[in-house]
């Protein structure tokens, strides 16, 4: 690549030149992270149920090189072009979680996924960036003052989706969701008295949602006394970062693994601090704060507020759902499925977690000649 010329305008040439390659470099650290303790923590998983040793290795590194095509496609769009794809995206979306209420198949006490063609598919998880990104334009269509009720529409959006989520039930995107909705709306200009009103209703939700569904109050209850159900696999997860130290046990020569049912998904950071050791897991968290802290850097001068809050949005919704899964797997915040980015096994997170990143790529490439963005 480095010998590709400033001069080359050509599609590919014009995207090397503009686009983060730091960030992208990073994402890619993470997607090779994601193959590797792959490799290292589903084989146990995968013969504990019958399968073959590499069944859910094999997919899963199948997802990563769609993944990190999408990716680079998508961040080879321009902004408006960014806008469209989400309205299309959220739209098609919102259809099939709509569709999963009806036709969809139960795990684990929720109903989330569609079998389409064989494939499991979570459609919300497509919701997600599709809603960051439709929600930027509607709050920058109101400042534009061109007539839309922007903020009503992307209100009657947020409670939509949530409504939905609540349905599944999914409380913890349905957190994530809000924390994006009420970031962007601050962005776009919402008082600092209407955040606190906001914040106090989506804790209402919470303490809701604690005495509606009894698995949000049975996770609470044992975060708050271990004691009170069964917490085996936070247990066991954090054996795991105390028996891997400094550096690790070594690859393969972790246990966590065979113990915990989730080895490969929710619990995967697990398997890096037992295998890897504290050093490989505060990389992995910093390669998660210099892509969010850098999309924001590089958001700062941003002058288009769509491109501002879209970036934004989509960049708190990574990072969130990062440290959601890191911290509920050291036990500073009740468990909760949600998968780490581009490390965890699961299709439908992957590949919609390259959507949102190609995106924010996409937002934050400099425009040729080096005068703003695109």
């Amino acid at each position: 690549m480095s010998g590709l010329s400033r001069a080359d305008t050509s599609l590919f040439g014009r995207w090397w030149w503009t686009v983060d390659r730091w960030s992208l470099a990073a994402l890619g650290t993470l997607v090779v992270t994601g193959a590797i303790l792959t490799l290292a923590a589903s084989p146990a998983v995968a013969e504990r149920i019958g399968l073959e040793s590499f069944h859910f290795a094999r997919r899963q590194f199948a997802y990563l090189v769609l993944a990190a095509a999408l990716l680079v496609a998508v961040s080879l769009l321009e902004a408006r072009e960014v806008r469209r794809l989400g309205v299309v995206v959220f739209a098609v979306a919102l259809v099939l979680t709509v569709a999963t209420l009806a036709a969809g198949h139960e795990i684990k006490g929720a109903q989330r996924w569609l079998s389409l063609g064989g494939v499991s598919l979570q459609p919300s998880e497509f919701l997600k960036p599709a809603f960051a990104v439709v929600a930027a334009w509607m709050f920058a269509e109101q400042h534009r003052g061109a007539g839309i009720p922007g903020n009503a529409v992307a209100t009657a959006l947020y409670l939509a989706v949530a409504g939905l989520l609540f349905l599944q039930p999914d409380i913890g995107m349905a957190l994530v969701v809000t924390a994006v909705w009420l970031a962007q709306f601050f962005l776009a200009g919402l008082r600092l008295v209407w955040v606190g009103v906001a914040g106090a209703l989506s804790l209402a939700g919470v303490v809701a949602a604690y005495f509606v569904f009894p698995h949000v109050a049975n996770r609470i209850d044992r975060f708050l006394d271990p004691a009170s159900g069964d917490s085996y696999q936070i247990t066991v997860a954090l054996q795991s970062f105390a028996s891997g130290g400094w550096i690790g046990r070594g690859p393969g020569e972790g246990r966590v693994k065979t113990l915990l049912p989730d080895a490969h998904s929710d619990f995967v950071f697990a398997v890096a601090g037992e295998e890897f050791g504290l050093v490989a897991c505060l990389a992995i968290l910093a390669l998660f704060a210099f892509v969010v802290l850098r999309g924001f850097a590089r958001l700062l001068a941003e002058e288009n507020l769509f491109v501002l809050l879209a970036g934004a949005g989509l960049l708190t919704q990574f990072g969130l759902q990062a440290v959601v899964n890191m911290a509920s797997t050291l036990r500073l915040m009740p468990t909760k499925g949600m998968t780490l980015p581009f490390v965890s096994y699961g299709g439908s997170s992957v590949l919609a977690l390259a959507l949102g990143m190609g995106m924010v790529l996409a937002l934050t490439r400099r425009r040729a000649g080096g005068g703003g963005r695109l």
